[in-house]
């Protein structure tokens, strides 16, 4: 994904011409849902978008979201990777595109999907969806040709225009001729005070006409000027150009780019070739570490390897992201096909060999990930995953379609439990820990770990049923392979199982078991901790509250011992969950306020929402109605963009049901009002109110919790419409306008249509 984590486009390079196409850019977005900008390879599609959308960002009241699909090779990966992509924390067990359905249904926001030519049939199916079950998404496509998606609007995007052959030309043809200024602004980055002149303007002309206008190929020549002159340059194209010409049958433009990028890579050192080809394996970015184990070997030292990146990066091959302390790389679509299309001229086995060499490295980083969980580098390493997951991906995709890679694969996956776990990737550990453990059926520790893996991420979707007997099979497998740390692992999912469907004398017996014995050798610190977490939990629930803080209290200082976040926030919430029901609001207070900040910094979006529950009481039983309401509003925004329900299972569920029942008491009518302030708060805001941060959450909050296509929807039901009409009015499908409608109900806290008119009624005349 190409943009921070608001969502917003991250700037690239500077960006010379397509004034006009910007322009219908921007136009086409406004007046349709999709538009598609097409064209031909290196023709500037991915840098116009991004060029455009950085401008549209405020009309989108959810923000631009840029999904970079070049590194997606298997068309089922596309639902996943535009998961990752809107950042979407969904427990409700459904597929993925019923995720991204659930979750794209009620926000107004524009999608950007790049490089999807390779992947056509997919990005029409999952588009077509989108379009179809949403109302304010609006979706731009780049790709080299339209998608086959009838409501389409398709801008083709043409070279760069350059003077016509015998055409007079202007005082200054840079300013008249886009694909002369991007050859002198990118020759200058290189020959510092390099300009268009009376004397090199026409071999400059005749290069850019030689190269058909297309910004990379004019790119990649320009980096040459560090080294040759414009007429030098103009020449040995010339000869390469014709070379290629004469034994290819490819379209004059296509050819344009090979030539282009054919004499780049002459002019590349061998090992300069060598990296090129071996990094052209990689999904998405990289960085240097990653280079230097993955492409050094026979004749290539790791010593060696910077002066090759650097040299990539200097003719442009490479593209430099990241920032001043921590430099990555990546391939635009092209070049990267280029180097592929080098590997594969070595063999079949020449590219396995190095998906393998890929796979080993992304196997050691995960496991090193791992390794370093409980301790002090938790935000890093959750940034750094982040940063990996599209060559993740694209390794588990290698293992699943590779003979004899299987093994790795479930390991890889095993290993990844606490990420997707503790961030809430709950749709794509069960995509893939499904697809590894069907495909791999023997009885090793590696299925072990996928077996409770998966039942993890179930749990997390109040799944018990699927999740009990799959912990219980990992368990009796672990034990006949003699394997006493994974046998030990299992313990949290078979308490687990048992605690959210509210067995807690079978949940007690579990957990006491598993802290009679000591830690085996090899098992997660993370998962001894939840073992106290849990344990505390039952004995808060059955009033032992004494005994619940003192374990909490015991292991908070081993968290504290390793600057460990992650379990220590549960062992916090739990400890302020026990003195709450115990009657110590104020400690209480303390210990979930500091659980909420520790869950920020993680990114434990679940786990916030339980503890805006948990604060929200803690406020009720105090008399401080107005925060709790705010509170228990953003809890429920998390549960309905995650669609699911764990605030409402019998562990969970009474501490909602207290906090609303002393609100409701205490602000009487009014509590709706501030419960639908909380509900306009993300979690990062709602967390900011809750520790005191901000005062009052007042500042950002809409007129109106509605969108503004719920909220036409709102103006159409005051008008007596029924949801037929609303969807003929509209042009949209019923099942979409009977969504609106629930929504709006569920949003306002209302029961019928005729409270939606009356309240749509009220703003009119307050706005009048």
């Amino acid at each position: 994904m190409t943009g921070d984590e608001t969502g917003r486009p991250v700037k690239t390079s500077s960006f010379v011409g397509r004034r006009q196409e910007t322009a219908e850019t921007k136009r086409l977005l406004a007046a349709h849902r999709l538009v598609s900008l097409t064209g031909t390879g290196g023709v500037g599609k991915t840098r116009l978008a991004l060029h455009a959308v950085r401008r549209l960002a405020r009309g989108f009241a959810d923000g631009v979201h840029i999904v970079q699909l070049a590194g997606v090779r298997d068309a089922s990966l596309v639902p996943l990777a535009l998961i990752d992509g809107l950042s979407i924390r969904n427990g409700s067990g459904g597929s993925p595109v019923r995720c991204l359905v659930d979750h794209l249904q009620d926000r107004e926001l524009l999608l950007v999907l790049d490089n999807c030519e390779h992947l056509a049939d997919a990005c029409a199916r999952i588009v077509k969806t989108l379009l179809e079950e949403s109302a304010g998404v609006r979706i731009l496509a780049t790709s080299r040709h339209p998608l086959d998606v009838p409501t389409q609007h398709v801008l083709e995007l043409q070279p760069l225009p350059t003077p016509s052959p015998g055409e007079p030309l202007p005082p200054k043809p840079a300013l008249e001729y886009p694909a002369l200024a991007l050859f002198a602004d990118r020759a200058a980055a290189v020959l510092p005070g390099f300009t268009l002149t009376a004397d090199n303007q026409e071999p400059v002309i005749d290069l850019c006409r030689r190269l058909d206008g297309l910004p990379l190929a004019i790119e990649l020549a320009a980096v040459r000027m560090r080294a040759l002159g414009v007429q030098q340059l103009l020449e040995r194209l010339d000869r390469r150009y014709r070379l290629l010409a004469d034994g290819e049958d490819a379209l004059p433009r296509h050819r344009t780019l090979r030539a282009a990028v054919d004499w780049s890579h002459d002019l590349c050192t061998p090992k300069e070739q060598t990296v090129w080809a071996h990094l052209s394996v990689f999904a998405g970015s990289f960085d240097l570490g990653t280079v230097e184990k993955v492409c050094a070997g026979p004749g290539l030292d790791r010593d060696e390897m910077v002066d090759a990146v650097t040299g990539l990066v200097d003719k442009s091959l490479l593209v430099r992201d990241g920032d001043a302390l921590h430099a990555r790389y990546r391939m635009l679509e092209s070049i990267r096909q280029y180097g592929l299309d080098r590997l594969r001229e070595g063999g079949a086995d020449a590219e396995k060999a190095v998906r393998r060499r890929v796979r080993d490295w992304c196997l050691d980083f995960v496991e090193e990930c791992e390794q370093q969980w409980f301790g002090p580098n938790q935000p890093k390493l959750v940034r750094r995953l982040h940063t990996e997951s599209d060559t993740i991906r694209s390794v588990l995709e290698f293992c699943l379609s590779t003979p004899g890679e299987l093994q790795a694969g479930l390991k890889l996956a095993g290993h990844l439990w606490f990420f997707w776990f503790a961030c809430g990737a709950l749709v794509e550990g069960r995509y893939w820990l499904e697809r590894l453990l069907a495909a791999a059926p023997e009885p090793t520790s590696a299925r072990v770990r996928a077996l409770w893996a998966l039942a993890l991420m179930l749990l997390s979707q109040g799944n018990a049923v699927r999740a009990a007997p799959l912990v219980e099979e990992a368990r009796e497998l672990a034990l006949q392979l003699g394997d006493e740390a994974e046998a030990a692992h299992t313990y949290f999912g078979r308490g687990g199982a048992r605690l959210i469907t509210g067995d807690y004398e079978k949940a007690r017996d579990v957990y006491e078991e598993a802290l009679s014995r000591p830690p085996r050798k090899g098992e997660s610190m993370s998962l001894v901790g939840f073992k106290y977490v849990e344990l505390a939990h039952v004995l808060a629930i059955q009033g032992e509250h004494d005994r619940a803080m003192g374990l909490c209290k015991e292991f908070r200082q081993i968290c504290l011992d390793h600057g460990e976040q992650w379990v220590h926030s549960y062992l916090l919430r739990i400890l302020a969950f026990a003195e709450w029901a115990k009657g110590d609001v104020a400690a209480a207070r303390t210990h979930a306020r500091e659980c909420l900040r520790l869950k920020r910094a993680v990114g434990d979006v679940f786990g916030i929402g339980m503890t805006l529950e948990l604060l929200a009481a803690v406020h009720a039983r105090d008399g401080e109605g107005r925060p709790a309401a705010v509170l228990l509003g953003a809890a429920k925004r998390i549960w309905q963009d995650a669609h699911v329900a764990l605030d409402r299972t019998p562990s969970h569920g009474p501490v909602r049901t207290e906090a609303e029942e002393r609100a409701r008491e205490l602000l009487g009518d009014t509590f709706k009002g501030f419960c639908r302030e909380g509900l306009e708060l993300a979690p990062d805001a709602a967390v900011g109110y809750a520790v005191g941060e901000t005062k009052s959450p007042a500042r950002s909050v809409r007129d109106s919790p509605l969108t503004r296509r719920e909220t036409e929807v709102a103006e159409l039901i005051a008008e007596g419409l029924t949801n037929q009409q609303i969807a003929d009015r509209l042009v949209v499908a019923l099942r979409t306008a009977e969504g609106h409608v629930e929504r709006i109900l569920s949003k306002l806290d209302f029961t019928s249509r005729s409270q939606v008119a009356v309240w749509t009624e009220t703003r009119r005349a307050r706005h009048r």
